[in-house]
């Protein structure tokens, strides 16, 4: 995507719910602008957009217009003199019901160890992939099925931490906004009982279960080959030997918090499950007692794939410890919360390495009248704390969003979208709209409301990513990428060579290229859609 072809007007290239703000971000010269509708061509609104700043991480001067008067159901765009226009987007009741569901069937188009059948996966399909046992690093004579669940990424690794925080995104927003998932996406187990989400989940949760030792409770850290694969490699032609690399206290703690909000959530539709997930869970929880001080995990020697590694197993041993008080009401678990919450970690991150945010919203979730008082209020307020942080950096920021400069790492969308969903936490806490107004604006910039005037999920928006670095995509033939998977965003860090060779000196928010070669930038994964799952689905209640 050359620079010369940029829109100098970005938007949201969905569109925009009816009530609420509506804005577009201009980064050329002209303050005049319009709003069409692309039907009719009948002007609707003139408009002039407000004072230009430079904004620092995308390098340009950017101006906003405001449209919010324009409520009529439609489809719009915006222009200003000489053709200068927005890509079109529609204005609706709930104008991202569509992408809420594209976002979760990735989850579908992830699925290991089964055919995807042309019926749910259209172009998409392909035949079951990575079906062996897999062997027990260390323990070669150890050999354990280990089929299922969901690829994490570009590459065909399955990995418990990433997968579970993966599934704790998905479970929470089924929690606190369960009517937005009222529709079917549909996948071949939809019943018209169960709500999809779930039963997308428990493909995870069914080979989660296949990672934790049996004997001792430990969790296997990953499941991948020795090696990654070519890029051009479908996963049914990926017959390497799988490998369980060894127990982790991260992942152990990863799946005992998992699996007791499972047990929760699972009750309602399946008595049986919901008490093989808590069984698990609390065995899990023994042998992180039994384990108080472990090493984090490193790769073994000869295993190269993504380590996930993470020195700290504090905050996953908090997550764990509050969803258990969470679901069961157990004073033991209530203790551990106590003490653990004493150490330092961060309280209020939700990425895969820190997980103490999840601990802190299941505590609070659990409600005050059976929290201890002082930390609840303490924890609340944390929460609140947070979220008008991240509110005050996007209030600066030329795109409204909280990353500064120095945040747009790899994965930086992960960011914006955790983000996001710790301002909604915030508002579900507080009760003030504003939160979820802000969240609102990450959501805009994940789908085009940014300097490069991409949407970052594919197969959505009118110039979404196109070439993600993610094996399936590359090797299957078929012109477009699979849809609705989010792209990691912009990485100032030019962590690959193609970027090393193409993007020198570019602003923060411009490294960014859509590439299947820019691994550090344009690969996707399980963890960076479901966040944006849980930010669709608190508009389309």
């Amino acid at each position: 995507m050359s620079e010369r072809t940029l829109r100098t007007i970005t938007v949201n290239q969905i569109g925009y719910p009816v009530d609420g703000e509506k804005i577009a971000v201009f980064s050329g010269s002209g303050h005049d602008f319009r709003i069409v509708n692309v039907d009719s061509g009948d002007v609707v609104f003139e408009g002039v957009s407000g004072a230009e700043r430079f904004d620092e991480a995308s390098g340009v001067t950017v101006h906003t217009g405001v449209f919010s008067e324009v409520s009529a159901t439609g489809r719009y765009r915006i222009e200003q003199a000489e053709g200068i226009a927005s890509a079109s987007f529609i204005i609706s009741d709930k104008p991202y019901h569509e992408l809420q569901q594209g976002l979760l069937k990735a989850f579908y188009y992830y699925r290991c160890g089964v055919e995807l059948t042309e019926e749910y996966a259209g172009d998409w399909k392909h035949k079951a992939c990575h079906t062996a046992e897999g062997i027990v690093y260390g323990q070669t004579d150890l050999r354990l099925d280990c089929s299922g669940g969901w690829h994490d990424a570009g590459d065909y690794g399955k990995y418990s931490g990433p997968g579970a925080k993966a599934i704790a995104d998905l479970l929470l927003a089924y929690e606190l906004y369960p009517s937005a998932f009222v529709s079917a996406i549909p996948i071949p187990e939809s019943d018209g009982h169960t709500p999809d989400i779930l039963l997308e989940c428990k493909v995870e949760l069914d080979w989660l279960f296949k990672m934790q030792d049996h004997k001792t409770g430990g969790v296997y850290h990953k499941l991948t080959t020795l090696n990654f694969p070519d890029l051009d490699v479908m996963p049914e032609d990926d017959t390497a030997d799988l490998y369980f690399s060894p127990v982790s206290a991260t992942a152990t703690g990863d799946f005992a918090g998992v699996m007791a909000m499972a047990a929760r959530v699972y009750e309602p539709f399946d008595s049986a499950y919901a008490k093989r997930c808590l069984a698990a869970a609390t065995l899990a929880w023994e042998w992180l007692v039994q384990h108080p001080d472990v090493p984090g995990f490193t790769n073994p020697l000869e295993i190269s794939t993504g380590e996930y590694g993470d020195g700290i197993d504090k905050d996953e041993r908090y997550w764990a410890a509050a969803e258990l008080y969470r679901t069961t009401g157990n004073e033991e678990y209530h203790q551990a919360v106590l003490q653990l919450v004493k150490l330092e970690f961060p309280k209020y991150s939700l990425g895969w390495a820190d997980m103490g945010g999840y601990g802190t919203l299941a505590y609070l979730l659990k409600g005050e009248e059976q929290a201890d008082r002082t930390l609840y209020t303490s924890l609340k307020k944390g929460l609140i704390a947070e979220a008008e942080r991240l509110a005050e950096v996007s209030r600066k920021d030329g795109f409204r969003i909280s990353l500064k400069e120095e945040d747009y790492i790899w994965g930086s969308n992960m960011l914006v979208m955790n983000n996001a969903m710790l301002l909604l936490a915030a508002e579900y806490f507080s009760g003030d709209s504003s939160f979820a107004d802000c969240a609102l604006d990450h959501l805009h910039y994940l789908m085009g409301r940014n300097v490069l005037d991409i949407s970052y999920v594919t197969g959505y928006g009118d110039r979404p990513v196109k070439h993600p670095h993610h094996r399936p995509s590359v090797g299957d033939h078929v012109a477009d990428p699979v849809p609705g998977l989010v792209s990691g965003g912009p990485d100032r860090g030019l962590h690959d060579e193609y970027v090393v060779e193409h993007l020198q000196g570019k602003p923060a928010a411009q490294c960014f290229v859509d590439h299947e070669l820019s691994y550090s930038t344009n690969e996707v994964t399980i963890y960076w859609n479901s966040p944006a799952v849980f930010v669709t689905a608190r508009f389309n209640q």
